[in-house]
Formats: structure tokens, C-alpha cells, sequence
């Protein structure tokens, strides 16, 4: 059989590849629903069944048997997708039966067992089992086809009264056996070819399914990221105002309580700088919240005021604040993006910090903006000691992040000099 050779093994071998899937189990309404379609296919069957015995069809001469056999084939459809291997076998059983008996219906039989041999391809788990069974089917029914055309050629009498049987190339005994081998291997062939497109088919819906699943679930695990990532952003600003002003304010305030008593205007410009680093975190406050409300365009139309010129008005606060320290530009400033000043202004503030936080009474610190054609560094350096911690703080841990968010690389820690060092290098022939 030629069709069942071209058919069998690419089916064998598309199913190989994909050893791990197999479609889900019929539902309780596809259940239901079969039982709705065997119900209909046997009255069908019995009206044909009726109307062919009373028009006289030579199929038709035994009306109970023809009830019989027709029951036969279309009631096991209503358990076609529970047991597809049992209920083709027993259809096409009864067909056969029922053809060498003589009294098969002719219309309705052929609708059931062309739905049931596509239910095995369609339904059916065990792909080879599938396969084998079909063929099986198929096979007999062509053995069958087979006996009866040459029964037919053999016996002259069972052609219609009005043809004759003419010897020739094409004689009408053997255009009529052509016919109905035709008609059969179109009629198994499309069978057995939209069973296996349909479970092919629903595995597609199947393996889209889980695809569709997995995509969301991977959703909400990257919105968790985005807001564990904007909560970590969040508090690396806070951290980086707060910090900075904070500790300014309090080195400030102890200041100005030790002298009030014998240099009140000593203790007044103390007081001021208090004030004037309680307005600046004010208002460096007020801008972050500004920036987590706005959407994406506002933020572009309302860049942040923080560049890297602010670094002198810091080195000065810093300096008031009781921390000597010194700026020094090296080399011609050339445009950066605001992400690389701003970034960097922090890990300076961040530094600057830490030096007056840690570094003890006498800490002095350096700042140095170097600029070259390629790159642009800044260096900061304390004079003070160096506080051997556990693990590193969320300062420093804040510094990294900035410098790898502008494609930079930071150095931290203590010099061979005494005191610390925290250098970041930012490539700029890139930005």
C-alpha cells in the first residue's frame, strides 16, 4: 500500500523528535459530547437504514440485520476518544461484516469509520500503537476491497444489467474496480492524514499553552526584579543625602554647642552651615520624590541640577564642616553625559563622607577630576585612619553600583601612605 508507506515513517520520525510531549487527556464535555454524536450518527443510520430498504437498494433486503449492523457501527462511537484502538477495530469489523452479509447502509457506516480511524490518529497516546492499528485497519480493508473486486470480475452478472463486459484497455469491470481503489485510497489516506495532523495540532496548542505560562511567570519574576531594583536605587539616594548632609549637620551642630559659651559667632557660623545643609538635603529630597513620581518624559524635561561643577560648593561644605579639603582639575573638562557627572559627584560625596565619618579629628582629604582625551577619573584621598569593618558598607556598596552603571571601575581602600583611597576611572570615547 503506497500511501501507508509515504505516511508512516514521517510520522515515526516527526514523533521521535518529540519523545517528552503527548496530549492531554479528553475532557469531561469532549466525553459528553461523544455520546451526543454516536446518539446522532444511529439515528441517521436508521433513517438511511429505512429509507434504503423501502427504495429497494440490493444492500437492503433484511431490514433487522440492517438495523442490527448499523447499531453496530455507529453506537461504539460514542466511546471513540475513551478507547479510539477498540472502537476503529469494532467498526470496521461490523462494516466488513456487514458488507459480506449484505446488508450493510451505505452512508452513514462510512462517516463512522472515517471518524473513528481519525480519532485514533488524533486521540490516541501510544503513537506506534496508533500507527500499527491503522494500518492494520487499513490493510484488511483493502484485503476486502481486494476479494471483492475479483469476485466481482469473475462473476459477469454482478455488473448493472445496462453495461456489458467488453474485453480492452479499459473495459468497464476494470475502470469500475479503478474507481472504487481510488476512492478508498483517498478516503484512508485523508483519515489517517488528519488524525496525525490533528494530535500534531494539539500538541502545537499544548506546547503554546505552557510557553504562554512560562512568559508570564517569567513577567512577574522580572517586575519583582524591577521593583527590588527601584527599591535598592531608592535607598542608594537616600543614603547618598542623608548621609552626607546628616553628618554634616551633626559634626556642625556638636561644634557649635562646644563654643557657644566663649565664641557665639563662632557657634552662629556653625549653626548657619547646619541650616545651610538642612536645605540642601531639603531640597535634594524634594527632587528625588519629584523623580519617582514623574514618568519617564518629565524626568527628560527636568534633568537633575547636579554636575560636576558642584564639586567645589562641596569641597567647600566638607572644608566648613571641619574636614580640610582641597580640589584640584586636572587637564581640559570636556562634555560628559549627566549620568556620568551626577554618579560621580555621589561617589565623591559618598567619599567625602566617609573620610569625615571615619577618618578621625585630624582627617584632612584630596579631591582630584582628572580629564584625558579618552576617559575621565576621579580620585579621592583622606589622611585619616582606616576602620576595619566585617564587610563592606552600604556606602561602598553604592559606589560600585554607580561606577558600573556609567562602565566604570572603582578602587577602594586604605593607602600605602595611611589613610584611603577611592579612585574611579570612567571611559568616555564611548558615551
Amino acid at each position: 500500500m503506497p500511501v501507508l508507506d509515504s505516511l508512516t515513517p514521517a510520522r515515526a520520525g516527526a514523533r521521535a523528535e518529540l519523545p517528552a510531549y503527548v496530549r492531554g487527556a479528553p475532557t469531561t464535555a469532549q466525553f459528553r459530547a461523544d455520546l451526543w454524536l454516536g446518539a446522532a450518527l444511529f439515528i441517521g443510520s436508521i433513517v438511511s437504514s429505512m429509507l434504503s430498504y423501502f427504495a429497494g437498494y440490493p444492500t437492503a433486503d433484511d431490514l433487522r440485520g440492517l438495523l442490527l449492523c448499523s447499531a453496530a457501527m455507529t453506537l461504539p462511537v460514542m466511546l471513540r476518544r475513551r478507547y479510539p484502538a477498540v472502537v476503529a477495530v469494532v467498526v470496521c469489523a461490523a462494516y466488513i461484516v456487514s458488507g459480506q452479509l449484505g446488508v450493510i447502509e451505505l452512508y452513514v457506516s462510512q462517516i463512522a469509520m472515517f471518524l473513528v480511524i481519525y480519532t485514533l490518529g488524533a486521540w490516541s497516546a501510544d503513537r506506534r500503537r496508533a500507527q500499527w492499528v491503522r494500518a492494520g485497519i487499513i490493510a484488511a480493508m483493502f484485503v476486502w476491497l481486494a476479494v471483492s473486486t475479483f469476485q466481482s470480475a469473475a462473476d459477469p452478472s454482478a455488473l448493472p444489467d445496462d453495461v456489458e463486459a467488453v474485453a480492452g484497455a479499459m473495459s468497464p469491470v476494470l475502470a469500475q474496480a479503478l474507481l472504487m481503489w481510488l476512492i478508498n485510497i483517498a478516503y484512508f489516506g485523508a483519515a489517517y492524514y488528519m488524525g496525525d495532523r490533528a494530535y500534531d495540532a494539539a500538541l502545537n496548542r499544548q506546547a503554546l499553552r505552557e510557553r504562554t505560562h512560562e512568559l508570564e511567570e517569567q513577567q512577574e519574576i522580572a517586575s519583582a526584579q524591577a521593583v527590588m531594583l527601584d527599591r535598592v536605587r531608592i535607598a542608594r539616594e537616600l543614603h547618598d543625602v542623608v548621609a552626607h548632609h546628616v553628618s554634616a549637620m551633626g559634626v556642625q551642630a556638636g561644634a557649635a554647642r562646644a563654643v557657644v559659651d566663649v565664641n557665639p559667632e563662632a557657634a552662629k557660623q556653625a549653626l548657619g552651615s547646619v541650616e545651610s545643609s538642612a536645605r540642601e538635603a531639603i531640597d535634594e529630597l524634594h527632587r528625588l520624590l519629584d523623580t519617582l513620581r514623574s514618568d519617564d518624559e518629565s524626568a527628560d524635561e527636568a534633568p537633575s541640577t547636579i554636575t560636576l561643577d558642584s564639586l567645589d560648593p562641596l569641597v567647600r561644605s566638607v572644608t566648613a564642616a571641619g574636614t580640610p579639603t582641597t580640589l584640584r582639575v586636572i587637564g581640559d573638562p570636556r562634555p560628559a553625559p549627566d549620568l556620568v557627572q551626577i554618579n560621580l559627584f555621589r561617589i565623591a560625596q559618598e567619599a567625602l563622607t566617609n573620610a569625615r565619618r571615619h577618618g578621625g579629628p585630624d582627617v584632612t582629604a584630596d579631591v582630584r577630576l582628572r580629564w584625558s582625551p579618552d576617559a575621565i577619573e576621579l580620585e579621592v584621598t583622606n589622611t585619616g585612619r582606616v576602620v576595619l569593618r566585617s564587610r563592606t558598607g552600604l556606602g561602598t556598596l553604592g559606589m560600585r553600583e554607580r561606577a558600573t552603571a556609567i562602565g566604570g571601575h572603582l578602587e577602594v581602600g586604605p593607602r600605602e601612605k595611611g589613610g584611603y583611597l577611592v579612585r574611579v576611572r570612567v571611559p568616555l570615547a564611548g558615551q
